[in-house]
């Protein structure tokens, strides 16, 4: 990733302590810092290195090391160390400081673009995909952020995380700006909100597609989950524009975000609930795609999709609100959802000739894998097969209800690793495994390739095969080391 940007421009640090109000000061504040760097092994002389603490290191244990490096300035949250060299700097809250430095840094980039942030646990890729693409169509000419890719003008950068940290994003909006995009369309985690990466963005419109488990080795509860989710509507409205919430109201936790009050956003629900003031009706839903009557304050559209399952008409109507609110005509936006055929690693069709049809789809959910097997149920002729497991490191109570979902859903499963980590990947299995209760439709196999191989010589002609998890992701994340590991490569090798 970029972690530290070397600017067009200087900034002196005395503007800099101006914007974050720092707790303490200590040394000259007359030196002009050249870029900003969160990571020591990106520190330029001249730089300003802000030091994070991180779920696994403190970034206060590598000032010693963005020093010698020739970091002008440190900025801190506890780091008190008197030193003549370099100028220390403490704040209350160094995450928010670097948000607020990285915008002033590329001149708030934000307010020039129309800035669409979407958050959720499940839909926000394929929903930021269509939205994207209904503004090309538009002539916006958007800029994409999002767990598949970054897209900034003709580049496409294969991304690191869904919402990256705030300098790197501060500078893709500024490269956004100089490649001629009017608009960007941002994934916003629940991490990326709570650990204030989007701090200072302006966005005309955020968007709500749901909230299932997940994430919670992270955020505890559901309640701290949801409570991350609402920091960008709080946030809506608060700077120069007047903003647009759209929520998802078939979801529960929508509906409650909904009927919050003290927001400063214009409300627009949507849904296939009937007080959705942005919904679809007549949904038609089959092997093919789905049909729907487009509804909403500024007209109806028939909508004709070919991407599969209910799910994908709220991500739909989620693109579609979200961009009707920025003025997008729906007869326009329904012909450009029309032409899409696939997202990368969601639901994404293998083509073979063995008669049966296979699948790779993204979800790591028990909401998105039971979702996604339903949406495969109704076109499957035959048996419904699974291969998925669980990451390491990362919530473990959905472990159980992955397995309940696989065993009510699939005919059969192989139940693999996924993205273990630092965990036992047969102990990760151990946990997924009880969810099955009492049935015995499922097997083991710890090699995620030999468990794909398994499952494709068991299907015949008229079966159907999910391979859940990973969807676009092209490695296998290990303690120590990632390897190269495409599900969707691996699937063609072996067929």
């Amino acid at each position: 990733m970029i972690l530290g940007q070397l600017c067009s421009e200087t900034m002196r640090l005395e503007y800099i302590t101006k914007i974050i109000q720092p707790l303490t000061i200590k040394g000259p504040q007359t030196c002009e810092i050249e870029g900003i760097a969160y990571d020591s092994r990106q520190v330029k002389p001249g730089y300003l290195f802000v030091a994070l603490h991180g779920a696994q290191r403190d970034g206060a244990d590598y000032i010693s090391d963005a020093i010698q490096r020739g970091a002008a300035a440190v900025l801190s949250k506890h780091y008190d160390a008197a030193r003549r060299d370099v100028t220390i700097i403490q704040v209350e809250d160094a995450r928010r400081a670097l948000a607020e430095i990285a915008c002033a840094f590329y001149s708030q980039p934000s307010h020039s673009l129309e800035m669409i942030g979407i958050t959720g646990t499940n839909g926000k890729t394929t929903s930021a995909f269509m939205a994207c693409d209904i503004l090309k169509e538009a002539g916006r000419m958007p800029g994409l952020i999002g767990t598949v890719q970054y897209e900034i003008g003709e580049r496409c950068i294969p991304a690191s995380r869904t919402t990256p940290e705030a300098p790197d994003i501060q500078f893709m909006l500024d490269q956004m700006l100089r490649a001629g995009c009017h608009s960007a369309v941002m994934e916003v985690s629940s991490h990326g909100l709570d650990q204030k990466r989007v701090w200072g963005i302006d966005f005309d419109v955020g968007v709500f597609t749901n909230l299932t488990q997940d994430h919670l080795d992270y955020h505890k509860t559901m309640d701290q989950y949801f409570a991350a989710k609402t920091q960008l509507f709080r946030g809506l409205g608060q700077m120069e524009k007047k903003a647009s919430a759209v929520i998802n109201i078939d979801d529960p936790w929508g509906m409650q975000l909904a009927n919050i009050n003290g927001f400063s956003a214009d409300l627009l629900t949507y849904g296939m609930h009937p007080s959705a003031m942005v919904r679809a009706d007549s949904v038609e839903l089959g092997p093919t795609g789905s049909e729907f009557v487009f509804q909403s304050p500024w007209g109806e559209a028939e909508v004709k999709l070919q991407l599969l399952g209910r799910y994908n008409v709220s991500n739909a109507l989620a693109a579609m609100a979200s961009c009707g609110v920025l003025g997008v005509q729906p007869a326009l936006m329904a012909k450009v959802l029309g032409r899409m055929t696939v997202v990368p690693g969601r639901l994404e069709r293998i083509d073979n000739e063995r008669g049966f049809h296979v699948f790779v789809d993204y979800a790591h959910t028990p909401d998105a894998l039971s979702n996604v097997l339903r949406t495969l149920r109704e076109l499957t002729q035959r048996r419904l097969f699974a291969v998925f497991g669980c990451g390491g490191n990362r919530d473990r109570e959905k472990r159980p209800m992955m397995g309940a979902a696989a065993a009510a859903l699939a005919d059969y499963s192989v139940v693999t690793s996924d993205n273990p980590r630092s965990e036992d990947p047969l102990a990760i299995i151990h946990e997924i495994t009880p969810g099955f209760g009492g049935a015995g439709n499922f097997e083991i196999e710890v090699d995620r390739e030999k468990a794909i191989a398994r499952v494709l010589g068991l299907a015949r002609e008229g079966d159907t095969v999910l391979i859940a998890g990973k969807g676009h992701e092209t490695y296998q994340e290990y303690a120590n080391t990632v390897v190269p590991f495409d599900d969707r490569e691996v699937v063609r090798r072996l067929l």
